[in-house]
């Protein structure tokens, strides 16, 4: 016959096989349970922990059932995730002899102040609440032998250190660690179950690909003490196809709109000034528009790095057109030092014949300078921007930010 700590446990299982041939009627299980919630708490302290009297610690296993990961922020440096933190763990004082075939007894959420429970707390969380519509989100059955099996839904917002180097083309892997807060390692061992977490199915992000998670342990020392702790990291993806068609394209054509410059009229000075700055100014504006939402990291980032050879590109289109410009306005000179000679030629006879062919050679060869600039720049620039792609997106997609 088994010892119970609790005089109120055994009266409650000679009154149940007293009355056990009654029948199993609705309104004896009632009684039932009220007599045996009654006789569980009648001399129970929930301020004092299990297995007090007789050492060693009490064994809490978790797991964790995520239910969504609503949103991550790079500028926070955070995750928002919803999920269902279960824990597990016995407490000899609640042992019982069942009272139906279910086998456990199922409290009531209102009964939580009643009970001792684990003192967790997430170590990387912001900011987090339990659910309480319709009612506190809370679930408690309490099995013979002692074993409590705890559940609640909880919604926080917890830490991530993310490594922007290849953003946004980057992988990141963001934690969630529990700890006990007030309990020692040598009185509360936190431990994960056999499957540490679990994830409803088609879980989905509208920014990552959700990867394989993985398990580990973190206990930390505090102050000489030891403190038990568990973790587990997520892998996130991110898909890259929104910057894909709010990024990359449209900064892609107006780099390929300031190469329309190339092909105008090296006379077109308003055109072609008027499409280079436009072009500068809208890749400065696109370049401050997408590290707006980033935080003020230090290095470079893969999305800084096409941002700043866009740029370059537009700018040199707009140099290239001064280039042209320059020899434009001395072929001009040079066409009115010819009307000059000319002038001459009526009033000086031979030697005026030799300036004016002179001039004239020199500004044909100033002409043709500016367009042999244009032609290529033609070629120069698109075959440029192709390399610079061929390199940039092999070497970003492959980075692996450890």
């Amino acid at each position: 016959m088994r010892m119970f700590r609790n005089e109120g446990i055994l009266v409650f299982m000679l009154w149940n096989l007293c009355h056990r041939a009654e029948g199993s009627s609705p309104e004896n299980i009632s009684l039932q349970l009220q007599s045996l919630t009654k006789s569980l708490f009648q001399n129970y302290d929930p301020t004092i922990r299990p297995f007090y009297t007789n050492g060693g610690p009490v064994v809490d296993k978790v797991q964790i059932y995520i239910l969504s990961i609503d949103s991550v922020s790079e500028a926070n440096m955070d995750f928002k995730m919803s999920m269902f933190l279960r824990q597990t763990w016995n407490d000899s004082r609640l042992m019982h002899t069942p009272i139906d075939e279910e086998g456990y007894l199922e409290m009531d959420t209102r009964q939580v102040s009643s009970l001792w429970i684990p003192d967790l707390y997430i170590r990387n969380e912001k900011e987090a609440n339990f659910h309480h519509v319709t009612v506190p989100n809370t679930l408690i059955y309490v099995y013979p032998d002692g074993t409590v099996y705890f559940s609640r839904r909880v919604t926080g917002t917890f830490s991530c250190f993310m490594k922007l180097h290849t953003y946004p083309l980057d992988e990141q892997i963001c934690n969630l660690e529990i700890e006990s807060y007030g309990h020692s390692a040598d009185f509360l061992h936190v431990k994960w179950r056999d499957i540490p977490v679990m994830r409803v199915d088609g879980l989905v992000s509208p920014q990552f690909e959700i990867g394989e998670v993985s398990s580990y342990t973190c206990d930390e020392v505090y102050s000489g003490v030891l403190y038990s702790c568990v973790g587990f990291n997520i892998k996130l993806t991110r898909n890259y196809g929104y910057y894909l068609i709010q990024v990359y394209i449209p900064t892609s054509l107006i780099v390929m709109l300031s190469w329309v410059s190339f092909w105008l009229n090296i006379d077109a000075v308003p055109a072609r000034i008027s499409l280079g700055l436009l072009t500068v100014l809208t890749m400065t504006t696109m370049s401050s528009s997408a590290r707006s939402e980033l935080p003020r990291v230090s290095y470079i980032k893969a999305i800084d790095v096409w941002m700043a050879i866009c740029l370059l590109f537009v700018f040199a289109a707009l140099i290239q057109f001064a280039h042209v410009n320059v020899l434009s306005r001395v072929e001009r000179r040079r066409r009115e030092s010819v009307v000059e000679s000319k002038k001459t030629d009526i009033n000086g006879g031979s030697s005026g014949n030799f300036t004016t062919r002179e001039n004239s050679g020199q500004v044909a060869a100033a002409r043709e300078k500016a367009r042999t600039a244009d032609r290529i720049a033609r070629i120069a620039f698109p075959l440029t921007f192709l390399v610079f792609n061929l390199a940039y997106w092999p070497v970003y997609i492959v980075w692996d930010n450890k």
